[in-house]
């Protein structure tokens, strides 16, 4: 039970001022005049404004509150550190344990773990929210067992208590660890980017000058270099292919290094074509010719090289040469001198006209072998005696006309494997194509046929050979799609994925594997023409392996999702296909910075007169201060009792209750009023 004097005005304050300041005034020209009853008049003006204010006698009955003290345990990555995990825990046991022994007191322990994705320790986020969930008025105090390194130091509420940092790093401590301060995420192809490394030792570290540094591509043979220590070095990498390439950088782990996490960095960059050259060679004009131009030259990454044969050599027109304006076929420059200079070469229904000689398709066909890609559009020639294929090029195409051209209508189809084949999988809606109304008989001698035509007869023919890729289509109508015949059909889809698969872009590979990684879970993509395949081995970054099984998602494509339990290189394998992938950030937040240290939270509990304390040192003990006292000193760490309560039950009762105010101020009038007028 408390009891206080509450007051309740009839009017406001304001206007009970200006009323005592009248019955001052009132009081001093009845003093000037020298009215005896001046003090008797002054009484009762007191009495009338201690009435509007309305005293009352409160008593309260009231019931304490204990203390709330918080614990706030960071289990986050890199206290999983050396000892740190469990030093944390037994020095949050031991706190909690004294806290118990004092009377009125209770604890919150709150635990603290890796933010979502790569976000690292939100130590004060924590806490913000543990404040909100209880009253600012019984919080004695605040102890953070971290080894101080957080991420949202923004965040810090307003502490309300002495808060205390215990770190549980040890003055000893010491880390190597490597920065790859950029790394773009795309590269061309054949030309270097510039990646800037760093290694740097953190804590109490050796006076070392420099190290080693293992670079490895896509899992291969590390190269090792030598790498000073505290300086940047610029790096020149040249991608090896197409497609996401996986750089590791690893630097050697010391003996009494605090951690090798921070010792590798993974760099993914995808390599990218800077400009897809193309020699297109028509043998002569046609409908069809402007259908392939339209097509390269809508795709600003391709420089297109495009010929056709006007004035053949057997064409004797009597013009003079001096008068024509064609340009000369530079059969030379082009076959021999800067074959090699092109991703893809297209013959356009050419055939044999002595303009180019054997030694110049024989060319072609080593320049396949090689590496190289030929597209073969096949017209009506192709089945004639001077068909191309009665020439060199007969070794590396995959399949041999049969002399016999279809001129009648079909519908193509894509075959059984052309459903699994990535150039014709999921071409939208076969059954609505317009029709083709050519084709030239031919018969597969090697490759895959991924589109029929009449009478389920090859239409398109892929094959690789040696290095290179050579694709035949067995029709020079394919324009019709592009001029809406009966409705069209998907030729820009069609023949782009034809001219990219030949230039080997990985997405089109019909054989691959490979993992879209986002965060810690990838997805495993297996594509192959076969029916079936094998469960996929995963190697993690520590060398133990897991064997995923893969379901089918579409006709040719299996797909799994998998979660890697650690951060790093991640190796897969299936049959002979093989990939890597790197799986949570390059760099985790969590191992940017090793070392404990108090310096970030410094101010924010100096400002609640709070200590930092190392736990190595031992646990400090705990005593009770006063509110804006020091809270630390040597081997102690303070909490502030809050002598916090609830109000059970209020009771007023008036101490001017109206019959005694009525009372006193008529009697103190009356008698002011009698003293004076005896007095006269």
């Amino acid at each position: 039970m408390t009891g206080s004097i509450v007051f309740d005005p009839l009017l406001p304050w304001g206007f009970i001022a200006v009323l005592a300041g009248l019955a001052g005034l009132g009081i001093a020209l009845a003093l000037w005049r020298g009215l005896q009853g001046w003090a008797l008049r002054a009484l009762a003006a007191l009495v009338v404004l201690a009435a509007l204010a309305q005293p009352s006698y409160q008593v309260e009955d009231r019931a304490p509150l204990s203390d709330i003290v918080l614990i706030v345990e960071d289990k986050s990555a890199s206290q999983s550190l050396a000892d740190r995990l469990d030093v944390t825990t037994d020095a949050a046991a031991a706190i909690a344990t004294d806290l118990s022994t004092r009377p009125n007191t209770e604890v919150r322990r709150i635990e603290v773990g890796d933010g979502e994705g790569d976000t690292g320790t939100l130590l004060m986020s924590a806490v913000s929210d543990a404040l909100a969930e209880e009253p600012s008025g019984r919080i004695a105090g605040i102890f953070l067992l971290s080894d101080g390194r957080l991420h949202d130091l923004e965040r810090t509420p307003d502490l309300p208590a002495p808060t205390h940092l215990l770190l549980t790093g040890k003055e000893t401590d010491w880390d190597r660890r490597l920065i790859v301060q950029n790394a773009p995420a795309f590269a061309i192809l054949g030309e270097p980017v510039t990646l800037t490394l760093r290694v740097e030792d953190d804590g109490a570290a050796p006076d070392d000058a420099s190290t080693v540094i293992d670079i490895s591509v896509d899992g291969e043979e590390p190269q090792q270099f030598d790498m000073p220590i505290g300086e940047d070095i610029e790096l020149p990498i040249t991608l090896p292919h197409g497609g996401l390439n996986v750089i590791q950088f690893t630097v050697p782990t010391e003996d009494d290094e605090l951690t090798e996490r921070n010792n590798t960095a993974l760099v993914q960059i995808n390599g990218v074509r800077d400009r897809l050259r193309v020699l297109l060679v028509s043998g002569e004009p046609h409908a069809g010719g402007r259908t392939w131009r339209n097509l390269l030259k809508s795709d600003s990454s391709v420089d297109l090289v495009h010929f056709t044969i006007l004035r053949p050599p057997e064409k004797q027109d009597g013009v003079p040469v001096t008068e024509l304006s064609l340009i000369a076929f530079p059969t030379r420059e082009l076959f021999l001198e800067k074959i090699e200079d092109f991703d893809l070469i297209i013959f356009d229904r050419y055939k044999r006209r002595g303009i180019l000689p054997a030694i110049y398709l024989d060319n072609v066909r080593s320049y396949v072998e090689q590496g190289g890609a030929v597209l073969v559009a096949a017209g009506p020639d192709f089945a004639s005696a001077d068909s191309i294929y009665r020439s060199p090029l007969a070794d590396i195409l995959p399949a041999e006309p049969t002399a016999r051209v279809f001129e009648r209508g079909f519908q193509p189809t894509i075959t059984e494997l052309g459903e699994r084949h990535p150039v014709t999988a999921g071409l939208a809606g076969p059954e609505t194509w317009g029709r083709w109304m050519r084709q030239i008989e031919v018969d597969p001698i090697g490759g895959d046929v991924v589109l029929s035509g009449i009478d389920d007869k090859p239409l398109l023919v892929l094959d690789r050979i040696g290095e290179g890729r050579v694709a035949l289509i067995a029709s020079d109508h394919a324009w019709l799609w592009s001029r809406g015949f009966e409705g069209g059909g998907p030729q820009l889809d069609l023949l782009r994925r034809l001219a990219h698969w030949m230039m080997k872009e990985p997405e089109l590979e019909e054989e691959a594997l490979w993992a879209e990684p986002t965060g810690q879970t990838m997805r495993i993509i297996r594509r192959t023409l076969d029916e079936e395949i094998g469960a996929v081995t995963v190697t993690r970054p520590d060398g133990t392996e897991e064997e995923i099984t893969l379901e089918e998602s579409s006709p040719g494509r299996f797909e799994a999702l998998y979660t890697g339990p650690d951060i790093g290189l991640y190796r897969l394998a299936e049959g002979d296909q093989t990939a890597v992938v790197g799986l949570g950030p390059a760099a985790p937040r969590e191992f940017e910075e090793t070392i404990a240290s108090g310096d970030a939270l410094e101010p924010a509990v100096d400002g609640t007169n709070g200590g930092v304390r190392r736990l190595e040192d031992g646990v400090p003990g705990i005593r009770a201060v006063g509110e804006g006292r020091p809270a630390a000193g040597r081997g102690w760490l303070g909490i502030t009792p809050r002598e916090a309560f609830e109000t059970m039950d209020v009771t007023q009762t008036p101490m001017l209750p109206g019959w005694l105010v009525l009372l006193l101020s008529a009697g103190l009038i009356l008698g002011a009023w009698l003293r004076e007028g005896r007095r006269s």
